[in-house]
């Protein structure tokens, strides 16, 4: 009887990521840049041309002077087929780089910075910016073989350009060498970071999406766990629990588990979302947060308030929600309750379900002091911490979760660490009657 919202066919998966990118934007950045000029080049600054090259190279002077495309490239061409020592040819390639300049034409001054480069007669202080730009044409044109060996290149001369790293990173992942794009856009987030700065989003989803495309779940789940960290936006938490969703299968606590931080993240904004939370916690015999669920979907316009299926749903669970409330009381201020682990945890775990998190701690570690490897409990005593404001605590007992909540326990800490407030408003108004 439940309605399940995640049916989203495998070619469509990229677009829970999220997130506009820089496809083509760093080589757009980078020629915003000026870009390598004669004075730059060192124009036959320790070059001595051959004398059959002589006639070229006046020409391609005169014409550079000049700014005529048409001459330059006639004499360009004479040049190449007089060049004949290492110095005509790195004048060619520097002559080429004009041309290709004055023309717009990238490809031609990725021809002629590669002359240049591979002639061995650049200026060290030029080195950088040439493997750099080279590196970027070749990114743009998306040769990513090539990239990576201008990029590291222009990185081992010592290029300080913003562009580098991550031109570098998209490279080596879009060469399907997914480690060590990973390695640089780690390094930027670390970087960032120490820096007391907000890493830029594109350094997680980039990778995000060559872990996806590679199968490599647990790494993309890494990366994106490491995103939320940074972008706590409920857009970021629902793209990662949607993932986390689409892996839980047909453990329904878990499902019910993940819908939880969803509505704590308030990243719950579609109806299905709703409709698939409130069959499981139905089905687990909780009407006060079924009840409270509805409302949050209501106060928060995912539901409107005329849903007649969800009108039916709170028509048969508010009289539920407050007769339930009244037993849970009483059961929780049983001694005997604490001594029994199994009624222990099922009443804690109505409690927090009813918004009476903080009531379900001491059930939740009694529960735990007599079943100390039981991964559910240890998992929801965190989540009760959380949701009571004791971020610390939770902290720690998220830390010890194993199993497949283990991944659920770390975004749980992030939100814990941030400090805020309980989403999920208490099923109050059942228990009183109102």
């Amino acid at each position: 009887m439940l309605t399940r919202f995640r049916s989203m066919p495998a070619t469509a998966m990229a677009a829970v990521l999220g997130c506009a990118l820089m496809t083509t934007a760093a080589p757009a950045a980078a020629q915003k840049k000026e870009k390598p000029k004669k004075e730059e080049a060192a124009k036959g600054k320790g070059l001595t041309a051959s004398k059959g090259f002589a006639p070229a190279l006046k020409k391609m002077t005169d014409a550079t002077a000049a700014k005529d495309a048409a001459t330059l490239q006639a004499a360009v061409t004479e040049g190449q087929a007089s060049a004949t020592t290492p110095d005509d040819k790195y004048l060619i390639g520097f002559y080429q780089l004009q041309l290709g300049i004055m023309n717009k034409d990238q490809a031609l001054q990725g021809q002629g910075l590669d002359v240049m480069i591979e002639s061995g007669l650049t200026p060290a202080e030029n080195v950088g910016v040439y493997n750099f730009y080279s590196g970027n044409f070749a990114y743009g044109a998306k040769n990513y073989a090539k990239a990576i060996q201008r990029l590291e290149a222009a990185k081992a001369a010592g290029s300080t350009e913003a562009a580098l790293a991550p031109m570098l990173m998209d490279s080596y992942l879009n060469g399907g060498q997914i480690d060590q794009g990973w390695a640089i856009a780690k390094a930027g987030i670390d970087a960032a970071r120490a820096a007391g700065t907000r890493p830029s989003e594109e350094l997680y989803v980039r990778p995000a999406q060559a872990f996806q495309k590679a199968s490599r779940t647990n790494e993309m789940l890494d990366v994106l766990t490491m995103r939320v960290q940074d972008y706590p936006t409920p857009a970021t938490w629902r793209n990662t629990l949607y993932i986390l969703l689409q892996q839980a299968g047909g453990d329904k606590e878990l499902n019910l588990d993940i819908l939880r931080l969803m509505r704590a993240t308030n990243s719950m904004t579609q109806r299905p979302e709703y409709l698939e939370y409130a069959g499981l916690a139905t089905e687990a015999g909780f009407p006060g947060e079924v009840v409270a669920l509805i409302k949050h979907g209501q106060n928060s316009g995912a539901i409107p308030k005329t849903d007649t299926h969800f009108g039916t749903i709170l028509e048969s669970q508010t009289p539920r929600a407050a007769s339930d409330a009244a037993a849970v009381a009483a059961d929780a201020a049983k001694p005997a309750t604490l001594t029994n682990p199994k009624a222990a945890r099922a009443t804690a775990d109505a409690l927090v379900g009813n918004g009476e998190a903080a009531k379900a701690i001491p059930l939740y570690q009694a529960a735990l002091a007599a079943t100390p490897t039981d991964p559910v409990v240890q998992y929801r005593l965190g989540v009760a911490q959380a949701l009571a404001g004791q971020g610390d605590a939770a902290v720690a007992s998220f830390a010890k979760v194993q199993g497949n909540r283990q991944r659920l326990a770390q975004l749980w800490s992030i939100r814990a660490k941030a400090g805020a407030a309980p989403a999920a408003a208490p099923a109050a108004t059942p228990a009183t009657g109102s």
